[in-house]
């Protein structure tokens, strides 16, 4: 059976639960730093090793990201909790156990809005999103013998991102990873690099025929790192469900792991209940206690986000939908859009200088926003003397623009009067030169007035090359229709 043919018969139950590392400076328990690329094991201690008699101390930069997180979704800030062990065995825990939040995650509820299968808009409902620390990375294929372990990873500060069983397609998941990327990064409290492993998926997954409720037996697709795999991932799990099914086998409650390159899943082992994690309260922590105040701080200082931005230039920008999802897709760029549109109220005009010349260049020279050597208020000033109808767009984009880069300080007027660019209204002086130009090139003057109405483009040329770009368009193509018919 194919895709297509499966969601005729059976609908999709998907749930996501991601893993964010935070970019607190130390990690979550320790004073070790928490950097990404160092030598392996070099960022540990007695404490992230879990050697006997080292105590956890809190890093309470921790709890300030998840509030934030909290806070932007909506959700439920606990105000009293504590921490939990959950023990299990790997090479990769020295401890033994993984510090966690069970009974009194940090938030609870809450949603994120994202584009539905048919376009509409839809709330994702979270069901949870608590606080833990990482396991370290094993290494499978860097020995041909022996699984390598780095434990630089170790202890470092993650939230995890839990939804309710509501995610309908693998469209949908790949929605939802994406707004969440995008939402930690505003945020400022994860970069979510998938490829290096600072945002990592889990799927659970299962099928149903249609028209009942009873959801079918769950699957878990552990740790991918690319949000294509995981639509991947998730289309073959639910054609692989459905061909079950079909044959009368059983699915198994287990953990599977996701090959990118033979496109499919294998078993990793059968899935743990809660109970096989033997969950108690960390003894070595007190209960956390979250204040009213502490959370007005958080909203007082919280950024623009990504969603909020969507609306305000589609509602009141009157943007299209396009526009503005390009404009908020990254922080920066949103950012220096916001900026634009304080010196501006052509809101249009400075849309398509940040989608059009600024992200070009960005790009040619792999750059970020961030990078970017003109200042916003100098694009608004660019943007006013095209409106005033000072210099034109062309000259305003392929000259101006690029000796603005190379002397960012100046002003864009200054450099168009120095280098003539002043655009040129006054219509006696332009029908002089259109005149010249025609008795310059009398055979193509004389099909022009004949009806050779692909002459224009070759006159305008003429024109603009004799007056360095500074004619006005669209006065130009009328004086060149009044001079031929005065000839």
């Amino acid at each position: 059976m194919n895709l297509n043919e499966v969601l005729e018969k059976y609908t999709p139950v998907i749930g996501l639960e991601i893993h964010a590392q935070l970019n607190t400076k130390s990690k979550a328990y320790s004073t070790d730093v928490n950097e990404f690329g160092a030598i392996p094991n070099t960022n540990v201690s007695p404490t992230s090793l879990g050697h006997p008699g080292t105590l956890p101390v809190f890093n309470g930069t921790t709890l300030q990201y998840a509030v934030r997180l909290g806070l932007a979704c909506k959700s439920k800030i606990t105000r009293e909790m504590h921490f939990d062990r959950k023990n299990y065995f790997y090479a990769d825990m020295p401890k033994g156990y993984q510090i966690t939040q069970d009974k009194t995650p940090i938030c609870t509820g809450g949603g994120i809005l994202i584009k539905g299968d048919n376009g509409e808009e839809r709330s994702i409902e979270l069901t949870r999103i608590h606080m833990e620390e990482d396991s370290g990375k094993s290494i499978h294929d860097m020995d041909p013998f022996d699984t390598l372990i780095d434990l630089n990873r170790a202890g470092v500060p993650l939230v995890e991102i839990v939804t309710e069983p509501v995610l309908k397609s693998a469209k949908e998941a790949y929605n939802y990873l994406s707004e969440v990327r995008k939402l930690v990064r505003y945020l400022g409290i994860c970069d979510g690099n998938m490829e290096e492993g600072s945002m990592r998926c889990d799927v659970n997954i299962s099928i149903m025929p249609k028209g009942t409720t009873e959801f079918g037996q769950r699957v878990e697709i552990k740790n991918m790192n690319s949000i294509r795999n995981v639509a991947k991932a998730i289309e073959f799990e639910i054609i692989r469900h459905a061909g079950l099914i079909e044959k009368g086998d059983k699915i198994e409650q287990e953990t599977r792991n996701y090959d990118a390159g033979t496109n499919s899943t294998i078993g990793m082992r059968l899935k743990e209940d809660a109970h096989d994690y033997r969950y108690f309260p960390e003894p070595d922590l007190t209960k956390l206690v979250v204040t009213d105040d502490y959370i007005e701080q958080i909203k007082a200082s919280m950024p623009p986000l990504p969603n909020d931005l969507f609306k305000k230039y589609v509602n009141e920008l009157k943007l299209s939908e396009y526009d503005a999802y390009n404009l908020t897709d990254d922080k920066g760029i949103a950012l220096y859009f916001e900026e634009l549109i304080t010196n501006t109220n052509n809101y249009k005009s400075a849309a398509n200088w940040m989608m059009g010349s600024i992200k070009s260049y960005l790009n040619q020279n792999a750059l970020t926003i961030e990078d970017f050597p003109i200042k916003a208020i100098k694009i608004a000033e660019l943007i006013k003397i095209i409106d005033n109808g000072d210099i034109n767009n062309s000259i305003a984009t392929q000259k101006l623009f690029p000796l603005l880069i190379e002397n960012p300080d100046l002003s864009p007027l200054k450099i168009a009067k120095e280098n003539n660019w002043i655009t040129q209204n006054d219509s006696n002086e332009l029908e002089s030169i259109i005149l010249a130009i025609f008795k310059a090139n009398p055979e193509e003057a004389d099909r022009f007035k004949n009806g050779d109405k692909k002459l224009t483009g070759f006159f305008m040329g003429k024109i603009m090359k004799e007056t360095k770009g500074a004619a006005d368009p669209k006065t130009t193509a009328q004086l060149i229709n009044k001079v031929i018919n005065n000839i």
